[in-house]
């Protein structure tokens, strides 16, 4: 057959093809991978692709390829033009609605579709931010993601249970709220909790002498999800009831799905029954992302984050070949760039990042530092004494202080549960998590106590020299949410 006579979306994925073969994996992946055609006008493509950094990317620094490719396929001169079309979108960004208005008919129709009428959200803890469309996928999490997927399309039939672990930061309390939003807008019955607030839950049942309450809470549901489970280990009451709750939930073929810090037999004083139950359904791990992945979770993060312009493609580039850990990390340098650019109003440069990189290097590992500086530095921010935040006085500024403590040595730092528990007068694992838990949905609402635990990581600051990565990776977060 001739090429020409060859239909545009046909061309397009024979090049696709061959593109994928030319370049370097890790080249194609962060920037054509799901790229596809729109529409086909006089010879030229219209080339939708995830987002502006993408677009301005293959501009710069692919276009020729891409057009040669095209052209040799096609056997005639073609242009190729890319545009901001993510695959779920159905609104052009604003700076796209010249160029894709001029794709013609075709990509007109994208809007024509006829759109189900959505069922009202009811009262969820799940956050809303926490979806599909918002995680990156990468090697790191594809199984992850691709499991996640199939039980939102088919619960309780293919995985099940799905037991997702990884390590701090890494992205598996998103995926497992995608879970629950989704089969949330689908109608079912979803409830998340973590396994925390299962105990407590149970605790409270038994003193009140309320189980069968408890019990419809928990097994009248098409889908629980389970956030750390790592922590029922140790706790047999609570294993045990968790292990009916499960075998109940399974015999009335609702999906389970939980998430841990370590697979199933890396956990200490886990049931042997639970451990089975994991085992026998999936489990997988999701890993620190790789470069493509960190480049596409930067990407996104600073589109609409930096105050002075989109940060440059070779700024973004250089923090994600050097930051190499948790998703917290990478948030944790962006948000220094994005502090830097406030200082000079301006766009982050290569030199700028070099010395935000410098500084991440030259940051204290979580171990050089203890809870007694986080302590020294709530202490000082709250106007309290360190005698009073170890000790056992309920007054309200004090208990909010002390859990502060717990928030910003266990969830910022990751100093482990015990080690910030015994700092604290030998305080319980689920009194730490209750605090830590606590303190992250007050900061949600409450600017006060936003700056109070920013200040809190000036003065981790000022004892050490540089803030570790993680308390600036949150700690930076609230800042964007500040008045």
């Amino acid at each position: 057959m001739d090429n020409r006579t060859l239909p545009a979306a046909e061309v397009w994925q024979t090049a696709y093809g061959e593109l994928q073969l030319q370049l370097p994996r890790e080249t194609f992946d962060a920037w054509l991978r799901g790229a596809r055609l729109i529409a086909y006008e006089d010879g030229t493509y219209i080339i939708g692709v995830h987002n502006n950094f993408a677009r301005e990317w293959l501009d710069k620094r692919l276009k020729k390829t891409v057009v040669r490719t095209v052209g040799r396929i096609a056997g005639r001169t073609v242009e190729v033009r890319f545009v901001v079309a993510p695959e779920k979108a159905h609104r052009p960004h604003a700076e796209d609605a010249a160029d894709m208005a001029e794709a013609g008919p075709l990509l007109a129709t994208l809007d024509e579709q006829p759109r189900p009428e959505r069922q009202p959200r009811r009262p969820c803890n799940l956050n809303p931010q926490h979806t599909f469309d918002t995680f990156v996928t990468g090697p790191c999490n594809q199984l992850a993601h691709a499991a996640a997927l199939a039980i939102v399309n088919t619960p309780a039939v293919q995985f099940n249970p799905l037991y997702i672990h990884a390590g701090v930061g890494l992205g598996k309390t998103h995926l497992l709220q995608a879970i629950g939003n989704a089969c949330h807008e689908r109608g079912q019955r979803v409830l998340y909790v973590t396994s925390e607030t299962f105990t407590n839950d149970m605790v409270a049942a038994i003193r009140a002498k309320n189980t069968r309450e408890f019990r419809q809470k928990y097994r009248e549901v098409d889908v629980l999800l389970v956030d750390d489970v790592q922590f029922l280990a140790g706790k047999e009451s609570s294993q045990e009831e968790f292990f009916h709750t499960f075998d109940a939930l399974l015999t009335a073929n609702a999906q389970i799905v939980v998430t841990a810090g370590a697979p199933p037999a890396a956990i200490a004083g886990l049931d042997s029954r639970l451990r089975s139950r994991f085992e026998g359904g999936l489990v997988v791990e999701i890993t620190p992302p790789d470069y493509p992945t960190r480049l596409e979770i930067l990407n996104r993060k600073a589109q609409d984050r930096s105050p002075n312009g989109p940060i440059p493609l070779d700024v973004v580039e250089r923090v994600a070949r050097e930051v190499e850990g948790s998703v917290r990390e990478l948030e944790g340098a962006l948000n220094r760039l994005i502090a830097t650019s406030l200082l000079t109003r301006s766009a982050p440069t290569v030199d700028e990042a070099e010395e935000v990189l410098e500084e991440l290097r030259a940051a204290p590992a979580a171990g050089e530092i203890d809870v007694g500086n986080v302590l020294a530095a709530v202490a000082e921010v709250f106007g309290v004494a360190e005698a009073d935040l170890r000790g056992r006085s309920r007054t309200r500024a004090i208990s909010t202080a002390r859990q502060v403590v717990m928030y910003v040595a266990h969830c910022e730092i990751g100093l482990p549960l015990q080690l910030v528990g015994d700092a604290l007068d030998g305080r319980s694992h689920s009194t730490i998590l209750h605090g830590c838990n606590r303190i992250e949905e007050m900061i949600e609402g409450d600017a006060a106590l936003r700056r109070q635990v920013k200040a809190v990581a000036r003065a981790l600051v000022q004892q050490t020299a540089a803030v570790p990565v993680q308390v600036q990776a949150r700690g930076s977060e609230m800042e964007k949410q500040l008045p």
